[in-house]
């Protein structure tokens, strides 16, 4: 079966060693980076430095693990070239620190686009387009892909796709968040892999239900919607969802796991347990060994 692993999402107040253990201990295979101890930029995580670097890539040899990739805030919707420059100095970093950890994709974003009936539309598109062909030139000598997840208004398939026409750098890939376009755009699996399938290298899961609009309040709500602004400043596409423990929910995943086995996908099945967006869900404690034994008996059955 595919190798597992968790997003660090998962546990925001776990130091970097921990998170290490942890991912031996539950029987992952890797771990996807996208916080160490609540700082999401990466570049600035103290064991994350390259003094770090020799220690951390033999602890995770004793432990039998690996950094599947890095998940950076980096996105090219923005108008100003400027700031498509920073971003593009960002993502070259988080390139370099992925290949001296061994890390194999770095993850971004296209984030938001302007309506379409907007004048600028086109030209967002073509700023992403361009953002994401300069990432992945300077990432193929490094043996890192720059992925683009299907997050914000590129859940949607078809806006994928129409990027993805623009992009000439072979290391560009797709993340398939697979419960965001069919949450969030009602698309049906076999769509989305269909049109997916030819740039998809990894995988994200996570489940969640539809609950009525009485049972939304709760005594955590000022605290998830302090969760909530802090992932908006980072991916002005985040969108809020009810989630629930994987296997536990309405999303198809049993489907899901069919189509990717059935066409022999090979790449990571990655948890995304929200933790640090929405603190009011179960702990990592809990989610993340429910995971590995969840998805394992779904991939045999299927």
């Amino acid at each position: 079966m595919p190798l597992l692993a968790f997003s660090t999402l998962a546990c925001p107040d776990w130091p970097l060693a921990e998170v290490l253990e942890r991912c031996s201990r539950y029987g992952y295979d890797g771990v996807e980076v996208r916080q160490i101890a609540g700082e999401t930029d990466l570049l600035q995580v103290v064991d994350l430095a390259a003094s770090r670097h020799s220690e951390l890539r033999r602890t995770l040899g004793q432990l039998g693990i690996t950094i599947c990739g890095l998940a950076s805030s980096v996105r090219f919707d923005y108008p100003h070239q400027a700031t498509r420059d920073e971003q593009l100095r960002a993502g070259r970093a988080y390139v370099e620190l992925a290949a001296s950890l061994g890390a194999r994709f770095v993850r971004v974003f296209g984030d938001v686009l302007p309506p379409a009936n907007s004048g600028t539309r086109r030209a967002t598109l073509d700023a992403i387009a361009e953002g994401l062909n300069r990432l992945g030139e300077f990432a193929a000598p490094h043996n890192v892909d720059i992925l683009l997840e299907t997050h914000g208004d590129f859940a949607e398939s078809s806006v994928v796709c129409e990027l993805m026409s623009q992009i000439d750098a072979a290391s560009v890939g797709i993340l398939w968040d697979t419960h965001h376009p069919w949450k969030f755009f009602d698309e049906p699996l076999a769509e989305t892999w269909t049109q997916l399938k030819p740039w998809v290298r990894h995988t994200h899961w996570k489940d969640s239900v539809t609950r009525p609009l009485a049972d939304t309040t709760s005594a955590t709500k000022p605290a998830a919607n302090e969760a909530s602004t802090a992932a908006h400043s980072l991916m002005s596409g985040h969108r809020e969802a009810d989630y629930v423990l994987f296997g536990g929910g309405e999303f198809p995943a049993e489907d899901c796991a069919r189509l990717l086995k059935d066409s022999g996908y090979t790449g990571w099945l990655s948890l995304e347990w929200e933790k640090l967006w929405h603190p009011q869900i179960e702990v990592p404690e809990v989610a993340l060994p429910l995971f590995v034994s969840k998805m394992r008996a779904l991939w045999e059955r299927v």
